[in-house]
């Protein structure tokens, strides 16, 4: 019964992991002859500075989106949580950004932010915040600030839903139980819910931080890499080498080294947020 799902898994994952594999210990340019070279790929790939400047911006933008999502999303259950009326309304406005697909949602704030024609670009400078003459995209931190505004309003609405099923499968009865024993809001929250919640966080903490160590629509569509290349995350980055410079055996080899680097980080986030409950 399992053998078909071995095979999707087999086809679609692992020949194609091995092949990356592969290529990336070769000289393999589009036209001509493949030539092993071994690990030759892997040590330009330590000594690039250019890939180093990519994975440094990768890591500030993970290291900005991630928690800017959890507490917006932990917020957005705790609120949609309560036993109201509207709270299933409010449920459904929230992850309906969801969705929509990233390139969709990136070409449409790349629209809200252009000088000329953008309501949000207009909003701003209503607000005293930008001038008539500014451009959101021509600087490095007002670009990134509206990626992120972006992806926020795009995925807020999943980690939300995660961490609603995480919230609703706490027992009411401990809550309640800390309540008579004299726990305020804030202790029930600290010593109870997000104890009980860290099956859950382990699981949307990997999902955020693997997700963001991966972007690359956002930044393609809205900033193309600038100002100044310095938007490039890391997945962008192995698109230029694989796909406009044609050097696909050491972008293979960058492939490979992203992807270790986010099984390390996914197992570390593993290994801190696992259950630690003896029984």
């Amino acid at each position: 019964m399992a053998s078909p799902a071995i095979i999707l898994i087999g086809t679609f994952f692992l020949v194609p992991l091995i092949m990356t594999f592969w290529i990336s210990l070769h000289n393999w340019p589009l036209l001509g002859k493949h030539r092993f070279i071994g690990l030759d790929n892997y040590q330009r790939a330590l000594n690039d500075p250019a890939f180093g400047t990519a994975l440094k911006f990768t890591l500030l933008y993970t290291l900005v989106i991630t928690p800017i999502l959890f507490v917006l999303g932990l917020g957005l259950a705790m609120l949609v949580r309560r036993k109201v009326r509207a709270a299933g309304v409010f449920q459904s406005i929230f992850f309906m950004p969801v969705c929509i697909g990233f390139a969709a949602g990136s070409f449409l704030w790349l629209y809200l932010g252009q000088s000329q024609i953008g309501p949000l670009f207009d909003l701003l400078r209503r607000a005293g915040i930008v001038d008539r003459d500014s451009n959101i995209f021509a600087g490095m931190w007002t670009a990134l600030l509206m990626v992120i505004a972006m992806v926020t309003w795009k995925v807020v609405g999943l980690q939300m839903l995660l961490l609603l099923s995480g919230l609703q499968s706490i027992p009411d009865e401990v809550v309640e139980a800390a309540r008579i024993d004299g726990a305020g809001r804030w202790q029930s929250f600290l010593h109870i819910t997000l104890p009980l919640l860290r099956p859950t966080l382990a699981l949307v903490l990997v999902f955020s931080v693997a997700g963001s160590l991966l972007a690359f629509d956002q930044f393609f569509i809205m900033t193309g890499g600038g100002p100044s290349n310095q938007t490039i995350t890391a997945v962008y980055s192995i698109y230029r080498n694989s796909f406009i410079s044609f050097k696909l055996g050491y972008g293979a080899a960058l492939s490979v080294f992203l992807m270790a680097i986010l099984a390390v980080v996914s197992a570390f986030q593993m290994l801190l947020l696992r259950n630690t409950d003896h029984h």
